[in-house]
């Protein structure tokens, strides 16, 4: 029997966490979707020093085509994170640069440069890159 009233509990207890994620996931699932993308993570942390232009971009992160870095700072300025600075001047000068909700992710990149220096095997590194 007490068994019983505590597989009870434990699927309340389920149900309510479950209940709780529910709630939260949307967010979560969408700053996932947003962060999480392919080159996303480099283009945030190159912007973390500073305003960059689009050719500063390209030569930061290696192996980034033009047409998904304009691609990935559409995104990143649609969802307020980056913005696009037009100089007029000639030739016009464009600049990109994090906004003050951009800059807010300061705390996730630190953590994950953190966590790459304590769990990532630099030779591990070293064999991906003799692959390619």
């Amino acid at each position: 029997m007490v068994g019983k009233v505590l597989m009870a509990t434990k699927t309340t207890e389920q149900t309510i966490s479950a209940a709780a994620m529910t709630s939260m996931c949307p967010r979560y699932e969408h700053a996932v979707q947003v962060i999480c993308k392919r080159w996303t993570g480099l283009l945030l942390d190159a912007l973390m020093e500073g305003p960059r232009r689009f050719g500063e971009l390209t030569s930061l992160v290696e192996g980034l085509s033009d047409r998904v870095l304009s691609d990935r700072l559409r995104e990143l300025e649609t969802e307020g994170i980056v913005k696009r600075v037009v100089y007029p001047q000639i030739p016009v000068r464009v600049e990109y640069q994090l906004t003050d909700k951009g800059y807010a992710l300061k705390p996730v990149t630190d953590a994950i440069h953190s966590w790459a220096e304590g769990w990532i095997d630099p030779a591990l590194l070293a064999e991906t890159d003799e692959k390619k």
